[in-house]
């Protein structure tokens, strides 16, 4: 048989083998019905024995396969960092060979403009005018003095998003300004385009869009927090937008320079008197006491502008953190306000970037670590409460979608562990995390404490739902909640306890089930009361008897030998054995359930569940009237009196670290040998 189940297996692992000619084959060789039905049965137990072998390979490197899918993750998040850095020096490259053409460009297009000035530029204003006639909507246009036409083409823009094309447009580039046109397709005349959008050079920043077929030739205009993606008729025409767009814009800032440093000395200086006495007399070469005339302070708005738009937010508070340095103990000035409501826009820009780099809106992978670059640098920006809020949104959201991407084992325990350990591990990467960021900023951590507060109780709906709600055993639910506590024990390496948030959380649901499961053993022990014979327990085998003294031994019940005889016989009820068992049970499991809160809750369960077994004991002892079976009884009562009542009242001791004190008065109230022989009601 294992010879024809080996060849058949080689026979269908074949890369050769055909389905179809094997079905052929079978069918002309079997004699009947009876031959295809034993081979089918091979091929059922070769594929149900092919699914255990894959069962077994799953479970034998299950860990193995959550931590290769972690380490992916990670590396996944890692490669896109690094494919984000490096298009951005790819960028930074190509906006460096673009700057020095440009400054060659610059000196040539100097010498012309020596040469032929005025022509040049009334050509240019006559081209300007001739077009603009073209389109419709944009007769305010030449209204500005000294605009005129630099460069001009057609275009096709697409959606930023789904990259569709969208609509043809033909852009109008002005030495102050950028006119968008779109295209009227059925228009007939002189009018061919409709007027869509002018942007001052000086509001938005160009980047060049890496090729990916079919999508090439493309660059993309930033005009925060909006942008638009066009596309060039070829490689040479983009390249030529990107040059004449950075040239005209460099062009129009220099310009601007030097317009405002002629106007400083032209300026007319009068003295005034003041007919106050009490003015003091101040110097009036305060203007000139700042200094703005370096090249990186006039270039610093745009600046800032190309590192916001290629996400180099290092760099740009970089450039903030030296105007600020440059500026720390220079006079305000009108041209330092000036310069300094330029900026405070851009910084308006930087925030609102970063703060949506910290939105839970955005990826969620990559951990705490993902969010520190922009939290590192809004804290350099002086937000660092709005970092800390940012970053405890960004954690919650990212806690709350693993939570929920758990699947729901059938094995609760199983579940509880994935979730704890799912859960714990991130708290305990945020904790980290945070206080490597907020390290010198105390004032955030009651912000954390109280995240922690609400991330814990995200945690326990969770839990609740899963073992209480579904009405597991009590015995199930102590070991989640043990599981739960552990967990909650290693946050305090880090020097965060949540364990008594833990328990007020949970103490509700605990409550509820110490109540239920009470009620079930009452109900059980009822119900065992109502059909009891008062006859000894015949156990039948050895082995029987020796399974129940290890049960008792468990339970704290060490002298348990003194009731039992020979031939497999008990000497008490079996009503009473099975309540000891149950009530250890129950013992036990709600010590590893115990909080504080739950003492009295605890302890009163403890007492009424005792209570029923020894009023049904002193309630038989009272109507009973042999005397064999009267004094069985109370062998009974004494078992239940002399042994299990101090067992119980000695381990409650040693799980809480209290005495219990019903326990104690309960024991003295209960007297089995006093006996009333006329009464027929339990008097406890």
């Amino acid at each position: 048989m294992s010879d024809t189940q080996n060849r058949l297996r080689k026979q269908l692992e074949s890369p050769n083998f055909d389905p179809q000619n094997h079905v052929k084959q079978l069918s002309q060789q079997s004699d009947g019905d009876r031959d295809l039905q034993e081979h089918r049965q091979k091929i059922q137990n070769l594929a149900d024995e092919t699914a255990q072998n894959l069962k077994k390979n799953v479970y034998k490197n299950y860990r193995q396969f959550i931590e290769t899918a972690k380490e992916i993750s990670y590396l996944e998040s890692e490669m896109y960092q690094l494919s984000h850095i490096l298009t951005e020096q790819k960028s930074i490259m190509e906006s460096i060979t673009q700057t020095l053409l440009s400054t060659d460009k610059d000196e040539t297009a100097k010498e012309m403009l020596a040469a032929f000035p005025k022509e040049t530029e009334e050509v240019k204003q006559r081209t300007l005018t001739t077009l603009l006639e073209k389109v419709e909507g944009c007769k305010n246009i030449m209204e500005t003095p000294g605009r005129y036409l630099v460069y001009n083409g057609d275009l096709l823009e697409y959606d930023v998003d789904n990259m569709s094309q969208i609509q043809k447009v033909h852009a109008f580039l002005m030495n102050d300004c950028l006119l968008i046109a779109t295209w009227l397709a059925n228009r007939r005349g002189a009018v061919k385009y409709k007027y869509n959008a002018l942007y001052d050079l000086e509001s938005f920043a160009v980047v060049n869009v890496k090729d990916n077929p079919p999508m090439k030739d493309m660059f993309k205009i930033l005009m925060f927090p909006d942008s638009r993606i066009f596309q060039a008729e070829n490689s040479k025409i983009k390249k030529e937008w990107l040059e004449i767009l950075e040239e005209t814009k460099k062009k129009k800032v220099v310009k601007e320079r030097h317009k405002k440093e002629e106007e400083v000395p032209n300026s007319p200086v009068r003295q005034e008197v003041s007919t106050n006495p009490f003015d003091v007399d101040e110097p009036l070469d305060s203007e000139e006491a700042v200094d703005l005339s370096p090249e990186w302070i006039q270039e610093l708005p745009e600046d800032l502008d190309v590192c916001i738009a290629q996400r180099d937010f290092e760099g740009a508070v970089d450039l903030l953190d030296k105007l600020n340095e440059y500026l720390k103990d220079e006079p305000v000035t009108p041209r330092v306000k000036e310069l300094r409501g330029k900026v405070d826009e851009r910084v308006r820009q930087l925030t609102d970037v970063l703060v949506f780099e910290l939105s839970p809106d955005r990826s969620l992978r990559g951990g705490p670590k993902a969010t520190r670059r922009a939290v590192s640098q809004l804290i350099r920006l002086g937000q660092s409460t709005k970092a800390c809020e940012l970053f405890l949104k960004n954690r919650a959201a990212a806690v709350q979608t693993a939570i929920r991407q758990l699947r729901i084992e059938g094995a609760t325990l199983l579940y509880i562990h994935k979730l704890c350990n799912i859960f714990f591990t991130s708290l305990l990467e945020t904790a980290k995390e945070f206080e490597m960021d907020f390290k010198g900023n105390t004032g955030c951590y009651s912000a954390f404490v109280v995240w922690s507060r609400s991330a814990m109780k995200m945690f326990v709906d969770a839990f609740s739902k899963q073992v209480f709600d579904s009405k597991e055993s009590l015995s199930t639910a102590s070991e989640c909640v043990k599981v739960a506590k552990e967990h909650c024990t290693q946050l305090s390496e880090i020097g965060l306890d949540l364990t008594f948030i833990l328990q007020s959380l949970l103490v509700k649901d605990i409550r509820a089930a110490l109540v239920s499961y009470k009620d079930i053993i009452i109900e059980a022990t009822r119900h065992r009361n109502s059909e009891e014979m008062w006859r000894r327990m015949n156990l039948m085998t050895p082995e029987a008897l020796a399974k129940l003294k290890e049960e008792m031994r468990s339970c704290g019940v060490g002298n348990f030998e003194q009731y039992t005889g020979d031939d497999c016989w008990v000497n008490l009820s079996y009503t009473v054995v099975a309540f000891t068992k149950q009530m250890m049970g129950f013992l036990e499991e709600g010590l590893k359930l115990y909080f504080p809160e739950l003492h009295m809750v605890f302890l009163e369960s403890l007492r009424e569940v005792i209570l029923v077994a020894t009023q049904h004991v002193d309630y038989s002892l009272r109507c009973e009237q042999e005397s064999e079976k009267k004094a069985f009884i109370m062998q009974n009562a004494v078992f239940l009196h002399e042994i299990v009542l101090p067992v119980v009242e000695r381990r409650f001791e040693e799980g809480v670290g209290k005495p219990a004190k019903q326990l104690q008065d309960l024991k003295k109230n209960l007297r089995p040998m006093r006996v009333n022989p006329e009464s027929t009601m339990s008097v406890v």
